[in-house]
């Protein structure tokens, strides 16, 4: 009786989240509920919170999927995804809150393939990053909607032009032997970036993010860093730069899993473009300064890449679906990209973990740090790779270690400490004298002279 009480029960939570998902516009309040009732449906894996407030004080809600919410397993990497940064694209904004409850229901249901994503892996989903944009696009509606109506936030500003141009100083250091990872951030930054900016560079300060996606619409296609060119001489909106980072390789294994696991992004041939296995450079297609996916490189550990997702940036209801089923595969292939590489702990000789430890991988000029607790985690293609780790104060460990297909390596360091050597003290008719006797020794009281 007990059994079929539990079967009767799991049926209807399954159809209440089934019943959940309809394929609607949210406005700002219907994407609140909407988010809050999957962390009803799945309260012991999910969790809610704000990361800051837009312009207008609406919350940037995050919603979060882990066997252990609020909570960093050490060797459980983090991933991102990020909607609606432009406000009148939308349908990542949908796809998101889509698959937030694809993930609970999918969870209830006990399938393996969820169950083990969301166990393995602390996922973070934020459907919009511009919801004051938003409310002004969907105001005018999808048949009516301009193409530039909504994008900025209430004060006007590209949200995807407003983090530090991390480029241009990496492009100068790189010519002087300067960092390649964690660069740090000019003394004003915080006055020059909007609220939403500000907001998700503290967020991504403070998590050790290692893949994400930021999903925009206008294109069908998956873009991957750098989006800035390196030649400057170049002034036009459209460019044609290839400008890669040092894991160019890898970046474009990122996109096509998303490309090749969506319904026809790979095709190419979408909104009057072609895009060779649905994937671009970003520079190589047009430039841009100061966009997120760049600044994700260069100040934190995060690999991301710029999903276009529609040519409609805001499709009608009736598309929604078509969409959804297009874009879901793809949306939890991606996720899964996050386990592959090398992962492991950095430690001392007591087994204390170590923050901040340099990651560096001979041949890729482009190192990653450990996180607080000393886990680290570095995307790779498989090879074989000669790998260091350091900090300051310990002595480096090398090691080699092949990646394979599948799941990532793990490869632990454990760091001595660097012993500092005392300097010898000086002798003087061979005896051993420190600095105040030397001093008396070299320079007697009678002969002193005031200065």
């Amino acid at each position: 009786m007990a059994g079929w009480l539990r079967s009767l029960l799991g049926a209807l939570l399954l159809l209440e989240v089934a019943v959940a998902l309809s394929f609607l516009h949210h406005r700002y309040e219907e994407m609140v509920q909407a988010l809050f009732r999957v962390q009803s449906l799945c309260p012991y894996v999910t969790r809610i919170y704000s990361i800051g407030r837009s312009v207008e004080g609406r919350h940037l809600y995050v919603l979060e999927f882990s066997d252990f919410p609020g909570i960093h397993e050490p060797l459980e990497p983090e991933f991102k995804y990020v909607g609606n940064m432009h406000g009148n694209e939308v349908l990542g904004r949908e796809l998101l809150l889509q698959l937030s409850e694809f993930l609970c229901e999918e969870y209830c249901r006990g399938n393996e393939r969820i169950t083990r994503l969301i166990h393995d892996t602390r996922i973070h989903i934020m459907p919009s990053m511009n919801p004051d944009g938003y409310e002004v696009a969907a105001k005018q509606g999808p048949d009516s909607n301009g193409y530039l109506t909504g994008r900025n936030n209430a004060n006007g500003v590209d949200l995807n032009r407003n983090f530090p141009d991390l480029n241009t100083f990496m492009y100068y250091s790189g010519e002087i032997s300067g960092p390649n990872h964690h660069i740090p951030l000019p003394d004003n930054w915080k006055s020059q970036v909007e609220p939403e900016t500000l907001a998700v560079i503290q967020w991504i300060s403070g998590y050790n993010f290692v893949l994400s996606a930021n999903l925009h619409g206008g294109a069908v296609v998956a873009n991957y860093p750098y989006d800035k060119s390196q030649d400057q001489r170049f002034r036009s909106h459209r460019r044609t730069v290839n400008t890669p980072t040092p894991d160019d390789k890898l970046f474009q294994k990122l996109a096509k899993t998303y490309s090749y696991a969506h319904g026809w992004m790979h095709r190419g041939w979408n909104c009057g473009d072609y895009f060779a296995d649905g994937i671009t450079n970003g520079a190589s297609w047009y430039s841009l300064s100061k966009g997120m996916q760049d600044f994700n490189y260069l100040y934190t550990n995060c690999f991301e890449i710029t999903l276009e997702l529609s040519c409609n940036k805001f499709p009608p209801e009736e598309d929604l679906e078509r969409q959804w089923m297009a874009n879901r595969e793809a949306l939890v292939a991606f996720i899964e990209e996050v386990h592959q590489g090398i992962k492991g702990m950095v430690s001392d000789e007591n087994n204390n973990g170590i923050a901040g430890a340099v990651i560096s991988v001979q041949g890729i000029s482009h190192d990653i740090t450990s996180g607080d607790m000393g886990d680290y985690f570095r995307l790779l293609l498989p090879g074989t790779y000669t790998v260091t780790a350091s900090a300051e104060g310990y002595q480096p460990q090398t090691v080699t270690t092949t990646v394979g297909p599948a799941a990532p390596s793990l490869v632990d360091f454990q760091l001595k400490q660097d012993v500092v050597r005392k300097p010898p003290e000086r002798k003087v008719s061979g005896t051993r004298m420190n600095n105040k006797a030397l001093q008396k020794k070299v320079v007697p009281r009678a002969t002193r002279q005031w200065t």
